[in-house]
């Protein structure tokens, strides 16, 4: 729930706390220390923080190939000729892609879907990236599809939906192996949890499971 300040506090003081409670994980108290931080912060860093923001907002787009975030219309990975394109390694979001490429263990392509299907929140397959991914799969290179969704409810549903889809065009299907914590997100994973479950991942059977 959004703050509501008093009335004694100065409006672009306000404007801010309420900003700051917008933030995923920022409540009410934690967006008050954050504002009078800021405050407090010399005016040169302030503005330092408004212009990352903005440029943030005015130069980052989504790579045309796997969606995910990048300055440029190709990103580093997919413009990386030294990459295993014979695999896609499918995820939710870009965190994702970073926590993997933490892990050193994985040299394959990555395809960001931009969330789960999540029926609770309204949010169905189509409006997730997959039919962008269907289309790259009609380049006959694909031959594994690594389904590196989070182990929870909707990052399962997500997976086995994808399972169906792809199946029936004979790419090998895979999921990443269950060393992950249930109910946490792939981004929290440390390297080792991660790059385990990448070597341990098992090919995914028609009825949905390993």
């Amino acid at each position: 729930m959004n703050s509501k300040p008093t009335p004694s506090i100065a409006p672009p003081v306000a404007r801010l706390i309420e900003a700051f409670n917008r933030l995923p994980g920022v409540g009410p108290k934690s967006a008050q220390r954050l504002t009078y931080f800021m405050i407090r912060m010399p005016r040169a860093e302030a503005e330092a923080l408004a212009e990352a923001v903005i440029s943030v907002k005015d130069r980052i787009v989504l790579c045309s190939k796997c969606l995910n975030i990048t300055e440029d219309t190709v990103c580093g990975v997919c413009t990386n000729e030294r990459r295993d394109r014979t695999r896609i390694c499918v995820v939710e979001e870009p965190l994702d892609v970073l926590a993997l490429e933490r892990t050193r263990a994985y040299d394959g392509l990555y395809h960001v879907l931009h969330g789960s299907i999540s029926p609770v929140n309204g949010i169905g397959a189509e409006q997730l990236k997959i039919r962008e991914l269907l289309d790259r799969l009609r380049d006959e290179t694909v031959t594994e599809i690594i389904l590196a969704t989070n182990p929870n409810l909707e990052g399962e549903a997500t997976s086995m939906y994808l399972q169906r889809l792809i199946s029936p065009l004979g790419i090998t299907v895979t999921r990443l192996a269950r060393g992950l914590s249930s109910g946490a997100d792939l981004e929290y994973a440390d390297e080792m949890t991660l790059a385990n479950a990448l070597e341990g991942r098992s090919e995914v059977t028609g009825d949905g499971n390993s």
